[in-house]
C-alpha cells in the first residue's frame, strides 16, 4: 500500500504543480492570451480556466476534500486535456503541442488509478 501511495502522491503533485503553473501563466503571460486569441477562445475563458486550474488543483492535494469532490476535479481534468488537444490539432498547431495535454492525461490517468486503489484498500481495511 505505501508504494500506491508514494506513486499517487507522486504523480498528483507534478499534475497540480502543472496546472497551477499553468493558471499563473494564463492569468499574467501575454501570449497564453495571443495563444487563446489564436485557438479560437474568448478572453474570459482564459480566466474561467485558470480558476478552475486551481480549484481542481487544490481539490486534488488537499487530503480532507470529500471523495465526490474529487471525483469531479478528475473529470474536469480530463475534460480540459481532451479538448484542449482538439483545439489545438483543429487549429493547426504542430504535433509537438498538440501532445503536450495527452501527456498530462496520462499523468492524471495515474494519478486517478492510484488514488482508487488507496482508496479501495482504505474502504477495505
Amino acid at each position: 500500500m505505501k508504494t500506491n501511495k508514494i506513486i499517487y502522491w507522486i504523480s498528483t503533485a507534478f499534475l497540480s504543480l502543472f496546472m497551477l503553473f499553468s493558471a499563473y501563466s494564463y492569468l499574467t503571460n501575454p501570449d497564453m492570451k495571443a495563444a487563446f486569441v489564436h485557438l479560437g477562445f474568448p478572453s474570459y475563458f482564459r480566466v474561467e480556466l485558470a480558476i478552475a486550474k486551481i480549484l481542481g488543483s487544490l481539490a486534488l492535494l488537499v487530503p480532507m476534500v470529500p471523495a465526490l469532490l474529487k471525483q469531479f476535479a478528475y473529470a474536469g481534468f480530463t475534460i480540459t486535456f481532451v479538448s484542449a488537444f482538439v483545439a489545438h490539432t483543429s487549429s493547426g498547431d504542430p504535433m509537438s503541442v498538440a501532445i503536450m495535454p495527452v501527456i498530462a492525461l496520462a499523468i492524471l490517468a495515474v494519478s486517478y488509478l492510484f488514488y482508487r486503489k488507496t482508496q479501495l484498500k482504505t474502504a477495505l481495511s
